[in-house]
């Protein structure tokens, strides 16, 4: 059977063989969103919360969320590591201590301010 003649049928809610709804579910499979890290965490969130169905385009949102939290932290990795506190030194051990404590930084930043609110 062709493709426009079973999208056909089942919008028109004809009676289907077996062999017609496994094309038809082959048809309209879903595509899978992939989110990076904050977009999952923040779906997860929003799931939790029972508020997930309410946002319209949730995709194009979550996508929205992981491109703010990556232009947040860019913005706060610039800004932090210019800071006077967080210069490097030169040792190595010292150096991998500031650049982890930026990091924390940021990361509690983002959750806070994007993720779980």
């Amino acid at each position: 059977m062709k493709r426009a003649e079973i999208l056909r049928k089942a919008q028109a809610d004809e009676g289907m063989t077996v062999a017609e709804i496994k094309a038809y579910q082959s048809i309209v499979q879903p595509k899978p969103q992939v989110y990076g890290k904050y977009g999952t965490l923040k779906k997860r969130y929003l799931e939790d919360k029972g508020i997930d169905w309410t946002i319209a385009d949730l995709p194009t949102y979550l996508h929205g969320i992981d491109r703010q939290a990556e232009q947040m932290r860019e913005t706060m990795y610039a800004k932090l590591s210019a800071s006077e506190r967080f210069k490097k030194t030169g040792d190595f051990l010292n150096d991998l201590r500031i650049e982890t404590e930026i990091q924390h930084r940021i990361e509690e930043e983002i959750l806070s301010e994007l993720v779980y609110v």
